[in-house]
C-alpha cells in the first residue's frame, strides 16, 4: 500500500474538523491501509489521523507496545486521572513537549467494515488516542498549552523543520 506525506503544523487542513465516515467501502479500506503503511514507514511512530495525510475524515490508526489497530468515527471517554508526559506529533517532527492528558481512555468507534470496536487504553496508548482524536477535531496538541508555552513550542517546531 502507498505511504503518503504527512502534513505539517502550518497546513490549514490540520485545523479543519474532519467529517464523519458514512460509507464503509473500498475507499475507506484503502485509506486505513495507507494510514497504516505511513505509520509503519518510520521508527517511533505511534498514531496517525487521516487529516495528517490531507484526508478530512474521522479515521485514525495506532500502534504502540503490541497494540495496534484503527478506529473510524471514534468517541472517547476520558478518566479523571491525569498525567503529564512528553508528547510529540508527526506533523511537527523532532519536537517533544510536556502535556497533561487523561491517563486512561475508552475509545469507541467502528472498524473499516463498520463493525463496533472498543479500545481501552492506559498511559502512552491513551495519550496516542487522545492526540489523534484531537487531529480529527482540528486541534493540535500545542492548542492545549498555555500561550507562552505554545509560542515556545511553535518556535521550536518551525526551527526543527
Amino acid at each position: 500500500m502507498t505511504t503518503l506525506p504527512i502534513r505539517t503544523f502550518d497546513d490549514p487542513v490540520l485545523r479543519s474538523v474532519a467529517a464523519p465516515v458514512r460509507d464503509f467501502d473500498r475507499e475507506l479500506r484503502r485509506l486505513v491501509k495507507s494510514l497504516t503503511a505511513t505509520l509503519r514507514a518510520g521508527a517511533g511512530r505511534a498514531g496517525l489521523a487521516a487529516p495528517q495525510l490531507g484526508v478530512p475524515l474521522r479515521v485514525l490508526v495506532y500502534s504502540y507496545d503490541g497494540a495496534s489497530g484503527h478506529l473510524v468515527n471514534p468517541r472517547l471517554e476520558l478518566s479523571q486521572r491525569r498525567i503529564t508526559a512528553d508528547e510529540a506529533c508527526l506533523s511537527a517532527p523532532g519536537v517533544w513537549w510536556p502535556l497533561e492528558r487523561s491517563y486512561m481512555v475508552t475509545a469507541r468507534g467502528r472498524d473499516m467494515f463498520g463493525k463496533p470496536v472498543t479500545v481501552r487504553a492506559l498511559g502512552v496508548l491513551a495519550r496516542v488516542l487522545q492526540h489523534e482524536t484531537d487531529h480529527l477535531d482540528g486541534v493540535l496538541f500545542s492548542d492545549h498549552l498555555e500561550a507562552s508555552e505554545r509560542e515556545r513550542f511553535l518556535a521550536a517546531a518551525f526551527t526543527a523543520e
